[in-house]
């Protein structure tokens, strides 16, 4: 019997000795050992991405300026990896003999030793191909499976390790490095802890939100003035929930789904300076009616703005107070065999520098 371990490594070495088998060619769409396929851009109004066979929808689409949240929780990362059903039976052989040594040139008539300090980049490769894919036929075809479960085709799927795109370059990527794995009728494996599920794709969606820039309204626009009340709010058009779906589809019938929501709560405002008054005094403005803040008006300018800030003192010639403002998205996900849950709540932040001065005598429109 072969042991895991060595599968593993023969697998390492084969992918060094034929990085080509596996990663698809570009655009193709299939996959190799342990191997990440991506694609991706916005169409229909919707972004989509593929990590092998996971689809990302909805959401209206990331531009240039939609960002990614800051988890509040400093522990709680997305998966960088995991498992799922990606190769066939006959898809599997087919690898497999793809994987023949390439003929040595044919004025090289005397073999040299692998370790020989004369062998060339070719041989090393022939070589280390050779035995990786004598002990993995020996794997799939004797010791573990009958002839790759030919005889099971359809019947079930290979399942593989799968890096997370915006993780491809993570340590803990690696692992999910455990060779391909058949698994009957699609059922995830007891044995198996990163074995897709509607809760890791909710995770991997999380990072897909389309969120905007946390872009605040103001009046005054560009310059505040001592003892004025500034308004602040956000655009109800703009900043409003948004949604996208996980997906994995495959012929054999499988099908998960995860849908991850993010929710706008709250508006925390930081003026800058100790001499301010926060409105409210908290500096924390909570949704009310659907809308984060209020927009000014000319009939408001004898009320207090629900979120905004006054400054007490100007802020000097030539300088300026940074207003920080940090938006809180609530998250949430709901899954196809209906399960479901709350993830971390996750901010965006951004500054605008205001120049504050003393007016004695002020008419706003």
């Amino acid at each position: 019997m072969v042991r895991r371990g060595s599968v593993g490594v023969l697998v390492a070495m084969l992918l060094l000795a034929e990085p080509s088998v596996a990663y698809a060619e570009e655009g193709k769409g299939k996959g190799g050992f342990n191997g990440t396929d991506t694609q991706g851009g916005a169409k229909n109004n919707s972004v989509n991405a593929e990590v092998s066979h996971v689809r990302i929808t909805g959401g209206g689409g990331k531009t240039k300026n939609t960002v990614k949240l800051n988890p509040k929780d400093p522990d709680w990362e997305a998966p960088a990896c995991w498992y799922e059903p990606k190769t066939t039976p006959k898809e599997l052989k087919e690898r497999m003999d793809e994987l023949k040594p390439k003929k040595p040139k044919k004025e090289e008539k005397e073999e040299k030793p692998i370790l020989d300090p004369g062998t060339d980049a070719t041989d090393l490769s022939n070589a280390l191909l050779g035995q990786a894919k004598n002990v993995l036929d020996n794997y799939y075809q004797t010791d573990k499976y009958d002839n790759y479960n030919l005889d099971q085709q359809g019947k079930g799927m290979f399942w593989e390790g799968v890096r997370n795109p915006n993780k491809a370059d993570d340590p803990a990527s690696d692992k999910c490095s455990q060779h391909a794995i058949w698994v009957p009728e699609g059922k995830p494996p007891k044995d198996m802890p990163l074995a897709v599920s509607p809760k890791i794709l909710a995770e991997y969606a999380y990072e897909e939100l389309p969120i905007p820039g946390t872009d605040i309204s103001l009046n005054p626009e560009d310059k505040q003035t001592v003892n004025l009340d500034t308004w602040v709010w956000l655009d109800k058009d703009k900043f409003k929930p948004v949604d996208v779906t996980a997906s994995l589809d495959l012929e054999d019938g499988t099908h998960l789904s995860a849908t991850t929501t993010a929710k706008p709560t709250s508006l925390t405002l930081e003026p800058g300076t100790d001499d301010a008054k926060m409105y409210p005094g908290s500096g924390k403005c909570v949704v009310k009616n659907g809308q984060l803040g209020e927009e000014y008006s000319a009939g408001k300018k004898d009320s207090t703005p629900p979120c905004g800030v006054r400054y007490l003192r100007a802020s000097g010639q030539n300088g300026s107070y940074p207003l920080k403002a940090t938006l809180t998205w609530d998250i949430s996900w709901k899954g196809s065999d209906g399960t479901g849950g709350d993830l971390p709540s996750g901010t965006f932040s951004t500054t605008r520098n205001l120049t504050v001065k003393e007016i004695q005598s002020i008419v706003r429109d």
